[in-house]
């Protein structure tokens, strides 16, 4: 596939660096609301060791972050999560997760500098949290596909209703994943890589 913003990769190897035959480099963006799995989806797919920025939550952030739903969760990325998975011998693509709490949603304008497209990452427990990320993203003419991380204790809805729910275009992708599993989390990468293949080959208006 051949994708616009591509560049090439080149440079010395060695264990975390590309393959020669890498060609194409693809800057994605893992965005969704407060503790919904951008930071576990990254790590997971990586093929690289993932750079986190996470910090121990305290007292001081307990009036500001609304933890209803994650009350178990002890830390939060404050500034972003990188990773980096190869599609195949050619093309690579770079994974940014974004922080979830809107006091740092100030940083998402550089993380969405050269971003081809987004996966926005949902939580049944909690759909509320992704209306601003979804709408943030639409202000921004970033495509993206939903990605639906199905947490143990997470009611399941059909996707239908959840596209409803969440307002969505019809051709939105909309996929069920666990954000725990490469191979799920791969699968929600390579739906995003369709879909902006699919926007390529469509007939201009």
């Amino acid at each position: 596939m051949d994708f616009r913003s591509s560049e090439a990769v080149v440079g010395p190897q060695s264990a975390d660096m590309l393959p020669s035959s890498a060609a194409t480099a693809v800057k994605v963006v893992i965005v969704g609301g407060f503790g919904v799995g951008k930071t576990t989806l990254v790590g997971a797919v990586s093929e690289i060791r993932p750079l986190t920025t996470e910090e121990t939550m305290t007292q001081a952030g307990a009036d500001v972050d609304d933890t209803a739903g994650v009350e178990r969760k002890t830390a939060t990325t404050v500034a972003m999560d990188f990773g980096r998975i190869s599609v195949n011998d050619e093309l690579v693509l770079y994974l940014f997760g974004t922080p979830g709490q809107q006091r740092f949603w100030f940083l998402w304008n550089g993380l969405f500098e050269g971003a081809l497209g987004a996966v926005v990452l949902v939580d049944t427990r909690r759909l509320e949290v992704s209306f601003d990320v979804i709408g943030r993203l639409e202000d921004r003419g970033v495509p993206f596909v939903v990605a639906v991380n199905t947490f143990p204790e997470s009611p399941s809805y059909p996707l239908d209703e959840l596209r409803a729910a969440l307002d969505l275009p019809d051709e939105v992708p909309i996929v069920q994943c666990d954000a725990r599993s490469r191979e799920s989390s791969r699968d929600v990468l390579m739906a995003l890589m369709r879909y902006l293949y699919s926007l390529t080959m469509a007939p201009a208006s």
